[in-house]
């Protein structure tokens, strides 16, 4: 007898998402809606339409080279929206408190926050090759000196050590952000995404009530990209010299758009194949998110479905609407409380329509990644 090949979920993989300051972003295809839970206990809505470059580009679609292509624009996509979030909270900038904060408003106006989003992505980027890069280095060369030779005498064991101190420090450093009380209420709306976005895919209505019951953990997720990444670089790394650890150090830094690059076809293959290899992998990124995400309440839940029906396409129930606030109870403020402008009204709404057929994928946001067509890629890389 034939055996029918199973026919996959339309739904599967085209969205991905993001948690950022009090709220989640939602990408699918070209559209993206940005979420925030305001002060005043509103909703505040950022759609916007996205074109990815693979849309532009037939070479941003060749395979290895679009993990790395998707893996810089999330990067950009990233920044953008926690810099967003955090002016969608009205965060006030007009009255600093030190001679400091005074003199960073004169010099750079508007564009403070972005500004300080790019001092941190900076130092976070040193801090992360100081921290994942240089130590683990350095560390296995001290175990190698305190072995008498032993380790080094097989390389590798030598890069498989470099790379469990690696992956002690990450699993380290984000147990030990978690105890940060705003950090913590990220990783709870990073579960409102996962839940929210689980909701859709299990065909479910998009509310709170259904989204609640669903599994925070998602095979996607940004995490499990970057365990993936970690496993790739131990087997990589370990072809690369130990005669000098600065030259060591030089050539892992020229491996890392190698690893991306396979790591994000690796999390291709994993969202459109259930095996043993797949699972075995995924697993170490399923466990950390018992980490990276907590239970969220209703509230934050909203938050997610709010930015979800934005993003998703139209036949599946997604809405058309221009950013706008939504007060508490999810209705739209009227013009005589608090009404976007009304050209911006007019261009947004014109863009959403525009873009409301073209959801081919999400970007990798929090680790979704589309299987769906060799041509679009959707992953869901969240912080």
């Amino acid at each position: 007898m034939k055996k029918h090949k199973k026919t996959k979920d339309p739904k599967i993989g085209i969205v991905g998402g993001q948690a950022v300051l009090e709220g989640v972003m939602m990408k699918s295809g070209d559209r993206c809606s940005l979420a925030v839970r305001t002060p005043d206990g509103g909703i505040a809505l950022d759609n916007s339409v996205r074109p990815a470059l693979r849309s532009k580009y037939k070479i941003a679609r060749v395979p290895l080279l679009r993990g790395i292509i998707t893996f810089v624009e999330q990067l950009r996509l990233s920044m953008s929206m926690l810099t967003k979030s955090a002016e969608m909270q009205d965060i006030d900038l007009d009255e600093p408190e030190t001679k400091f904060e005074k003199w960073l408003a004169d010099k750079f106006g508007d564009k403070l926050m972005t500004f300080v989003a790019g001092v941190g992505t900076v130092l976070g980027l040193v801090l992360g090759i100081g921290l994942f890069l240089m130590l683990p280095t350095f560390a296995a060369k001290g175990i190698d000196m305190l072995s008498g030779g032993f380790v080094g005498r097989y390389s590798v064991l030598r890069s498989l050590i470099e790379g469990l101190i690696r992956i002690a420090i990450f699993v380290g450093y984000v147990w030990g952000v978690s105890l940060l009380p705003d950090i913590r209420r990220t990783y709870e709306y990073h579960g409102a995404e996962h839940k929210s976005v689980a909701c859709f895919e299990a065909g479910l209505d998009l509310v709170p009530e259904n989204a609640r019951g669903c599994t925070r953990f998602h095979p996607r997720c940004g995490t499990s990209f970057i365990f993936v990444m970690l496993i790739i670089s131990i087997i990589v790394n370990s072809f690369l010299t130990w005669n000098n650890v600065w030259i060591r150090f030089g050539l892992k830094l020229l491996m890392i758009p190698l690893i991306v690059g396979v790591g994000y076809e690796f999390i291709r293959y994993a969202g459109g194949h259930s095996n043993i290899f797949t699972k075995i992998v995924s697993a170490p990124g399923l466990w950390m998110q018992r980490i990276t995400t907590r239970e969220p309440d209703d509230s934050q839940l909203e938050v997610a479905l709010a930015a979800l029906k934005n993003a998703i396409p139209v036949e599946f129930g997604g809405v058309v609407q221009p950013s706008c606030k939504l007060d508490a109870h999810g209705g739209i403020v009227t013009e005589n409380e608090e009404e976007p402008d009304a050209a911006d009204t007019d261009d947004a709404g014109k863009e959403l329509e525009e873009g409301a057929d073209g959801a081919e994928g999400a970007l990798p946001t929090e680790g979704a990644v589309d299987t769906n067509d060799p041509n679009t890629d959707s992953a869901e890389h969240d912080a």
